[in-house]
């Protein structure tokens, strides 16, 4: 008897066949089967493998746009926040780059979310509906709200840049001018969600990586996310007035090496293979040393335009290649079967423990 067969519940017994009835008087009806119904044992894999070689979750055909879609969100998230708080403190220099920098960023991104999808109306076919329970759905009219209140913000420092020589009314100059703040902290309040959902979204996936990660994954974006924001803040903006992008820039960096290396540790040995292990290890490997550079350079940039501004650069860099790593690890998880079994095993190892073997359910 197979081991999986223990767990079912009790049946009837069956009733045997007779054999001594001759052949023209059987009875006429549906055949009974045997009393002793055959089992085929449980077979044990040293290598697991698929049909005709083909992965058993597919892959979402994702490129590299969604990579740089996913870091652009975080960075475009928390420059908004930084906008409000160099708003809220009356520093104008860093207000007017990071509100330029979200509206650049989630619009650049907004791009390589068209650039993947393949055709502009695709972009418009996802605001048809709204469902709480997607996250693609909640994601796309989060970037879509977002990116037009910070439209709205961006256009007077815009304007201010450029000596108010776009040809605005006087009117409409003032009435921008008025609703920059409110679209600003409105623009905030979407901030934190967008630069989350997207890890969200991967992880309810059925990539095994990713849906291993799920919990943690939310964690690491963010963390990426400021790290990110505070590289930009040092490499935009003049040191005398970057001392909370200076900050965000050493907190981000730390809390991102932290965050991968607990989501790491919390995965099972397989799974944990596919964040350690080929590209996605060399990804994870080379967002460490630039998060590490551009930490410990962000301490020491106070008085120093250009290392501030290299600093800067390590540490979105560091931050855009965390992304990378995650999809190259997703990726990693599909193509060897053992990724999608192994932890199968292993929760329904966990369940006959906790004594559930009642309710049918054998591989969640």
């Amino acid at each position: 008897m197979a081991e999986f067969d223990s767990y079912r519940p009790p049946q009837e017994p069956r009733r045997p066949r007779r054999r001594d009835v001759a052949e023209g008087d059987r009875p006429r009806g549906p055949k009974k089967r045997r009393g002793e119904e055959l089992m085929v044992p449980e077979a044990d894999f040293e290598h697991f493998d698929s049909y005709y070689g083909k992965p058993i979750v597919k892959f979402p055909p994702w490129e590299w746009p969604i990579g740089v879609y996913f870091f652009l969100g975080g960075l475009a998230g928390g420059a908004s926040l930084l906008a409000v708080g160099a708003d809220a403190t009356g520093n104008k220099e860093l207000r007017r780059n990071m509100r330029i920098t979200s509206l650049a960023a989630a619009t650049v991104g907004s791009g390589c979310l068209v650039l993947d999808l393949g055709r502009p109306e695709r972009l418009l076919n996802m605001f048809r509906v709204f469902k709480l329970s997607s996250p693609m759905s909640v994601g796309s009219w989060l970037l879509g709200s977002f990116a037009s209140l910070q439209g709205l913000a961006a256009l007077p420092e815009l304007d201010g840049l450029t000596g108010k020589t776009l040809p605005l009314p006087s009117p409409l100059r003032s009435l921008f001018e008025f609703a920059a703040t409110p679209a600003g902290i409105a623009g905030g309040v979407l901030a934190s969600p967008l630069a989350a959902y997207t890890a969200v979204l991967i992880g309810n996936t059925s990539v095994p990586a990713w849906q291993e990660a799920g919990k943690n994954l939310p964690f690491v974006f963010v963390s990426s996310a400021t790290a990110a924001t505070g590289g930009m803040g040092m490499l935009a903006t003049s040191t005398e007035n970057a001392a909370v992008p200076r900050a965000l820039g050493v907190a981000g960096a730390a809390a991102d090496v932290a965050a991968t290396a607990y989501m790491t540790c919390q995965l099972d040995d397989v799974s944990k293979e596919a964040f350690s292990t080929g590209k996605a290890g060399k990804l994870f490997k080379a967002s460490e040393i630039c998060l590490a550079v551009g930490g410990v350079g962000a301490l020491f940039s106070k008085k120093s335009r250009v290392l501030a501004g290299v600093s800067g650069i390590a540490l979105m860099a560091g931050s855009c290649l965390t992304r990378f790593a995650v999809l190259e690890a997703g990726k990693q998880s599909t193509e060897d079967p053992k990724y999608v079994v192994e932890p199968q095993r292993e929760r329904l190892r966990k369940r006959r423990e906790a004594g559930k073997v009642d309710d049918g359910i054998t591989t969640a």
